[in-house]
Formats: structure tokens, sequence, C-alpha cells
């Protein structure tokens, strides 16, 4: 095939395995699995071993922390030896008689993937609707459940996205739609329970390809909120809950490069925005009155602080921001007086406000994990200031966080800016340079890769290997300037960044030089795709899990999922500039005939994110192309979509299999 823009033909050898139903390309990706298998059969046992490490360390039968709505206690639990969650509550206490709202393992019965999307009670309590996807490629069924009864209603609304939000009458549900081609979700219906779903009301399309929509409740029940949002825009309408049957309202036109979001609470909007304030700042305006000359500053824009979200109590309005790279919780009391952070006292963590659905307590439920610390859910009393932890997920066999070490290090990048760095490792590590150390990255999206808990990595650790997180340009963790500085025109600072990193622990004595491994998944495997064009000689192994690694033709294709709405992340190629600087970095375009490292590729068929041809065309050429020995792995889920396979078991045999490839190229078998 070729391909032809600006002058500039590009010819692609494999451009047929993006045939879908082709049966040559079914049987090709079977091939690759059985090569893949072949190859790593002689690590039979270890994978084994690392599986039933990894299960033995879980809680077989967990609840999540219940949490309280409209006189209800909601949880969820998993029974030991099932896949899939159960989604459960108790009326007025949690003494009183379980209900089973959901239970996954039954609706999973018969299917290879199963996928719950969103579950969303009615306001009175008695009726749930939930989405579930037995594919893996995001297209929904919506089904309402009588939760008094225990009896499904003839309502199913089938190729759907999954977004849901009841009205309060208990008889109208607003629900999206994607376009069955590009998946971009670009439709609000309303429907009626009992109603043809054929028939069903659209009541708002989004025309601009470059935005997508949802629809949701807001906290105080009292507004349906229909979201539309792209890269750098975003356009609110409101619509009063207890009237579903009137038109959405515009909350404020769509500027460029205005971002904003919309909460409501009493006689207020709260309103995060990005107007005149990089870092984005909190305003509030009456609900009667939404355009910005009402509007009234409650947090100001801060240079070296960045406003990632609000939660509103009240007493209090707790301000969720990141500075210096890491979380804080600002509590500020509505009287003025008593203003605080809460102290999470370690060097790298992860802190966010998890289930607060109640206006009138003093008490803010967060969650907070570090490389160290599991999982953990505290409530925290913003009177007296004290915390009390309600769960904290168990690692069973003997588990001590003080066998671990974890380090916030920084690596200084090409241009002399200091990137980031969070590191773990089990307690007597020496930086002698002899240690294998496995690097992640992502660094799309201004998403922030922050430090977590990992079970399953224990076993790496325990093994002698090291795991560090390059916080590298793309993400967010320094704020909207370091989300800036790595994309569009300046996408290449996050992968001179992430090498930067990499050097730097090979050269402080993290890592040994032929013992260093990296890990990316999407945008994260489109960084493992450039990083190893650009320094093929630096990593003895790499893990690109479903890559984005086709930039130019997937972002030249409108017919791709995602390409349209994402031209402010990456560009738009039709414009020459663009083309030429995409075309610089893509993976698959610079794949040249030289020794490229160790590695494993992952994808899954039915992938809406990533569409699985794009890893299987880059394998191929490789393939093709490179001059060493080095294993290359393509591994299809044929049964998954972006998110892998689906059921904790299943995931965990993958995650075995990927220990298993990176130990054994460590020389680790045991």
């Amino acid at each position: 095939m070729s391909l032809e823009k600006h002058g500039h033909a590009r010819t692609d050898n494999y451009y047929w395995l993006r045939e879908r139903e082709n049966p040559d390309v079914i049987a090709y990706l079977e091939a690759e699995n059985a090569y893949a298998d072949a190859m790593m059969r002689h690590t039979g046992d270890l994978q084994k071993e690392l599986y039933e490490e990894i299960v033995g360390r879980i809680e077989q039968t967990d609840v999540s922390v219940p949490y309280k709505l409209d006189g209800y206690f909601y949880y969820t639990r998993f029974e030991e030896g099932k896949e899939y969650p159960i989604h459960c509550r108790k009326k007025g206490s949690l003494e009183a008689a379980e209900e089973i709202m959901l239970d996954a393992n039954e609706r999973a019965a018969g299917h290879g993937f199963y996928s719950v999307g969103a579950r969303e009670v009615s306001s009175s309590g008695g009726l749930l609707a939930f989405a579930e996807d037995t594919v893996g490629r995001r297209f929904y069924t919506v089904r309402v459940k009588n939760l008094s009864t225990g009896e499904m209603l003839a309502d199913e609304i089938p190729m759907v996205t999954g977004n849901v939000a009841w009205a309060n009458d208990d008889k109208t549900l607003f629900y999206g739609k994607q376009d069955p081609v590009t998946l971009r979700s670009y439709r609000v219906y309303r429907h009626a329970l009992g109603a043809d779903p054929s028939a069903d009301e659209l009541v708002y399309e989004e025309r601009d390809n470059t935005f997508g929509c949802r629809v949701f409740r807001t906290k105080s029940k009292k507004y349906l909120m229909i979201a539309s949002t792209q890269t750098l825009s975003a356009e609110y309408r409101y619509l009063d809950a207890d009237a579903p049957a009137d038109t959405f309202t515009v909350f404020l036109p769509r500027e460029a490069r205005h971002e904003y979001s919309v909460d409501h609470y009493r006689d207020h909007f709260y309103i995060r925005t990005n107007d005149g304030a990089k870092n984005f700042r909190l305003m509030k305006t009456p609900v009667t009155r939404t355009a910005k000359e009402h509007w009234a500053e409650v947090i100001p824009h801060r240079d070296d602080v960045l406003l990632e979200g609000c939660e509103i109590f009240r007493d209090h309005l707790v301000a969720v921001e990141r500075k210096a790279g890491l979380i804080r919780m600002r509590i500020r009391p509505w009287a003025g007086e008593g203003e605080h952070s809460i102290d999470f006292g370690e060097p790298a963590y992860l802190a966010y406000a998890s289930t607060n659905l109640d206006f009138d307590t003093n008490i803010l439920r967060y969650g907070y994990t570090s490389m160290t610390t599991p999982a953990s859910i505290y409530d925290y009393d913003m009177v007296s200031r004290e915390k009390t932890l309600l769960k904290r997920d168990a690692v069973l066999g003997g588990f001590d966080p003080g066998d671990y070490v974890t380090e916030r290090l920084s690596a200084p990048a090409k241009d002399g800016r200091p990137v980031p760095i969070s590191i773990v490792y089990r307690n007597g590590l020496k930086r002698d340079g002899t240690n294998p150390l496995l690097l992640y990255g992502y660094g799309s999206y201004g998403a922030s890769m922050d430090a977590t808990f990992s079970s399953p990595r224990l076993s790496l650790l325990d093994r002698g290997f090291a795991f560090a997180i390059a916080h590298i340009r793309g993400g967010e963790e320094l704020g909207r300037e370091w989300y800036e500085d790595g994309k569009m025109l300046n996408k290449k600072n996050t992968f001179t960044d992430f090498i930067a990193c990499a050097e730097h622990l090979v050269a402080e004595g993290y890592a040994a030089p032929d013992r260093l491994f990296a890990q990316g998944e999407s945008a994260g495997g489109l960084l493992m795709g450039a990083v190893v064009n650009m320094r093929p000689d630096l990593f003895k192994g790499v893990i690109a899990a479903v890559p984005w690694v086709d930039v130019v033709t997937t972002m030249l294709d409108e017919s791709v999922p995602l390409t349209t709405s994402e031209y402010d992340e990456w560009g738009n190629p039709n414009e020459k500039e663009y083309y030429e600087y995409m075309l610089s970095y893509s993976p698959y375009d610079n794949v040249e005939a030289k020794a490229y490292p160790n590695m494993l590729v992952t994808t899954g068929l039915h992938d809406s994110q990533v569409q699985y041809f794009e890893p299987a065309k880059w394998v191929a050429k490789l393939r093709a192309l490179k001059t060493d020995d080095n294993v290359l792995l393509l591994r299809t889920q044929m049964e998954a979509g972006h998110g892998g396979v689906s059921g904790r078991y299943r995931q965990y045999r993958e995650t075995a299999f990927q220990f298993a490839f990176m130990l054994d190229l460590a020389g680790i078998d045991d």
C-alpha cells in the first residue's frame, strides 16, 4: 500500500493486517501467539510459580469499604475462585440483610470477555441501570433491574457507550451513544422506561468531530449535565433533574483553549476553569446567572500549584492540588479559619478524594497508596483533624512494608530540566550497578503517573529488581506547563526525558546497563516505540502493551477511533508542519535495519482505543528489518480489548507471563 501526503510517499507492506474479518489475518495473529508460547515454554515453571505467588498474596474473599447513599450502604465483594465482583447493598445498617444488586460472575457466564460499565441506582433506590460489554470493543448494552423484585425489565438498549444517568422521576434514563465507526461518543438520548429504545429521543448531538460528549447527574442530584469536551475546550449543558422532559440549557458556550468543568451546590454552580489560569482556578456563580461576568473567584490561580479538583461540603471546601509533583489536599473551612493540609508523610505517593456523596458531613473520605503502602481508605475529620484507617488492602504471605524502600529522585533532561523519578526496591539493595531495573513511563494527555503500590510487583522486587516511574513531560506531575511541553511540536521531550531517566538510573548505580528494562502501555507504548528507535542499545528488554505506534497513518485516517478528537494532543498531519514532525518520531515509520532490544508486544483483537493492527504491523516490520537475534514476541488476546483480558485471575496470568519474560532475560530463573 502506497500512502501519499504533502508530496511525500510512504510504502506500508503490512496494511493488509487491518482486515479484522479476514481469516488470513486471524491465522497470522494466532501463529504469532503460538510462536510466543513456544519461545516462552521454557519459562513455564517460572510463570506458574509467579502466578501462584501473585494469587497467594491477595485476599481471595474481599469486601470494599461501604459508602452510604440515601439510606443504603453500598459495597463490592469478591468470592474465592471467582473472576468478577459482586455488587451489593444493605439498607439502614451494615447488620441488615444483604441485597445482591449485580453478580458479574453470573452475567459473565458463557462469555470469553465481560465488563460492566456504568452502574447507576435511581433516585428512589428501586432501580439499577447497568451497562455490559461481552466483546471488549466498548459497545455496551444498557439494562435495568428492579431491585425490589430482582426482575430484569424488558428495557435493553444495545450498542451504546455505557454512560447513563437517571432523572429524579425514576422513569427517565439518559444515555450516550457512539459513532459505530469512529467510536466517538457524540449523542445523548432520553429513554422512558417501557418504551421501545428505537424510538428514544435524541436530546443532543455533538457535531464537531473533535469533541465527545457524556451525560451525568451532579452530586446534589439537582441537575443533569451534558459535558462536551475536547483536548483544549469544553462546553456544558444543564437540565433540572426534576423536569427531564425539558430542554438542556448551555452553561457557557465553548471557546478555543477554554477548559472548564461544572458542579452544583445549593444556589451556586462551581466552575474549575483555566480561563486566565494555566493551572486552573475555582469560580462560582449563581445558578440563574452562568455568564462569565457573574463568576466570583473562590480559589485563585497559582503558578506553582495545579488545581486538580475539589470536594464541596456544607462547612468545608477540599481542594485537591498538585505541587512539586505530589498531591496535597487542602481543607478550607467556609468560615475562613482553620485552613490546613493533610500530611501524608512519604516522599512519593498517590492520594485522592474517594466516595464523598454527602454534603452535610465533616468527614472527608480519601484514598492513599505509595510504593510501599498498599491501597488504603481513610475517613478524615476535617474539624478534629483525626484520621481513621477504614481498610488497607491485605497482602498475604508475610509482607512487611519495612522490607522495601521508596525514594524520589531527579534526572537532568536533555535541556537541563529536572525530571522526577519515583523508585522502589527491597531493603538492602546496593547501588553497585549490578541490579535489574524496570522503568515505567507514559507521558501523554496530561495524565500523571503517581507512585502506587502493586502486590504483583513484589515478585520482581523480591528477586532483586528495582522498579521506577519516570514522571516525564506530557504528564501533568509538575503542572500544566509540564504537560504542554510534552505534546504537539514538543512531543519529543517525552522521549528524551525517558531516556535521560534511564541513563541517570544507570549512572547512579541503581541499574546495570545490561539489565535495564522498560515498559509502557497505549500512549506509553508509543513512548516505547520511539525510544527503541532512538536508543535501541539502552535496554535489555522492552514491554510495549497495546502500543500506539503507527502515528501518521492513524492521525490521517478520520475513520479510526480517537483520531479527530486528538488533533490538539498530537497535531493535525493534514498540515505539513505536523505531518513532518510526527513522521520524524512515529515508531512504525522509523523502524530501521539495526539491532533492537528483546521485545514483548501485546494487543487485543477488539481494542477500541489502539487498533490491534498497529502493534501487529509494527512487529512484522521489525521482524523484516532488525539485524539482531533478540527475542521479539507479539501476543494478541483474541477475546479482549484495550484493557486486556477480563477477570482478575486471567489478568494475573498475563502479569506472570510478562514478569517471566523479564526475569528470564535478567538471568533469574526462580
